[in-house]
């Protein structure tokens, strides 16, 4: 998941990133009305449809993920996690920095460069360089929850 699919969710739902959970929502609920599958008796169009309503329900639970409500709603959490725990695991995979901490959490870093990610590695300290350079320089998101839901 990188910035563009990002970008590209947005586009699809038309929404910015100051979009509230409440907009969300209709949109996606609205957007559901108008292109569900079941609807369609055209086979052809009917595949289209589908294709259309799997990835409007990606980006809406995607954005969800991300939107400045939910990040407010786990900031206490997250801070207590990224303050006091050390990372357990991390890598990189396309521009995403998927960070495991030894209390269990787990956050999805987006956007981040492979310069960073290398700086990371050869960093005395992990921990401590992400706590200068990761933490609150990138979009992110829980991961704790994903992984059990997936």
């Amino acid at each position: 998941m990188n910035m563009k699919k990002i970008v590209e969710y947005r586009a699809l739902l038309g929404v910015t990133k100051e979009a509230t959970l409440k907009e969300l929502k209709t949109i996606y609920r609205n957007s559901m009305k108008e292109t569900h599958p079941d609807l369609i008796a055209d086979a052809e169009e009917r595949a289209v449809a589908e294709a259309k309503s799997t990835l409007t329900i990606e980006a809406y639970h995607f954005l969800v993920s991300i939107a400045p409500e939910t990040i407010e709603k786990t900031k206490a959490e997250y801070l207590k996690t990224t303050t006091t725990s050390n990372i357990a695991d991390f890598y990189l995979e396309n521009g995403v920095l998927y960070v495991h901490f030894l209390d269990g959490n787990s956050f999805e870093y987006f956007g981040v460069p492979k310069q960073t990610y290398i700086k990371m590695i050869n960093a005395e300290s992990p921990s401590r360089f992400a706590r200068r350079h990761i933490y609150n320089e990138f979009l992110y998101r829980s991961a704790s929850k994903l992984v059990s839901a997936e």
